[in-house]
């Protein structure tokens, strides 16, 4: 039976990705800032077929709470087989360029946060000799584009830490997931101009996500096709790079 760890359990990817767990009989710890939310994500979670299912109310900004929550997972799986980091939130870009606190906020959030999570998650790992490690990133973070570049350079601070620490924790026995979605139907996508074609649903990108924890994947990018995508969008040569409206 696994034992699973999410932080960010609430939102709509990390959800989907405990209701498949759950079918396998798993059992969490799962932390998220609004307790009230959580208690319900916890209950659909049983019913679904979960194992014990603990839930912790955190604040991911608050950095020097994250041992204490660290400690409670612990004591309430005894070790973790996965980690899931799933927290963020899609900061206005256009109010970004104009108020450098919002800009330095939405990288704490998205950046700096998930980075002291996984320092303190990777020692933890190391420890075990065991387990994976998954965050999730984004392909905005595959290069700086002006429509998201706050958001985007986040994702790829995360990304190149992972790189690295992808490295070290292999020779520990422990995998790591670099999880890189593209547009996913939910709350923190609506409402905003997408390619139809190019939306996923929350359900199909879990499935994919935990299937590539299960095949230890390095990197991933879900839907598969952003792969490609992305890929040209990296090739792109910065002098036409920067003409275009990305």
């Amino acid at each position: 039976m696994k034992r699973i760890l999410i932080i960010g359990a609430n939102s709509a990817i990390a959800t989907a990705c405990a209701r498949e767990w759950a079918s396998q009989g798993a059992s969490f710890f799962l932390v998220a800032r609004h307790p009230e939310k959580l208690s319900q994500t916890a209950a659909d979670l049983v019913a679904r077929g979960a194992g014990a299912c603990h839930t912790y109310a955190l604040d991911v900004t608050h950095l020097d709470a994250h041992p204490a929550m660290l400690t409670a997972g612990l004591d309430a799986l005894g070790e973790i087989d996965i980690a899931l980091i799933a927290h963020g939130t899609l900061p206005d870009q256009a109010a970004c360029e104009q108020n450098a606190t919002l800009a330095v906020t939405a990288f704490t959030l998205n950046a700096t946060a998930t980075l002291a999570l996984l320092t303190l998650l990777a020692n933890q790992f190391e420890r075990q000799r065991h387990g994976t490690l998954a965050v999730i990133t984004s392909v905005a973070g595959d290069r700086g584009r002006p429509s998201n570049y706050v958001y985007g350079s986040a994702k790829a601070a995360v990304s190149t830490f992972c790189e690295g620490l992808q490295a070290r924790l292999f020779k520990a026995g422990v995998h790591l997931i670099d999880i890189r979605p593209g547009f996913v139907a939910t709350p923190m996508t609506q409402g905003l101009p997408l390619p139809a074609a190019l939306v996923a649903q929350p359900d199909a990108v879990a499935k994919r996500i935990v299937t590539g924890i299960e095949r230890q994947v390095d990197v991933l990018y879900a839907p598969a096709f952003w792969a490609l995508i992305m890929l040209i969008i990296r090739t792109i040569p910065g002098v036409v790079f920067k003409r275009l409206s990305l």
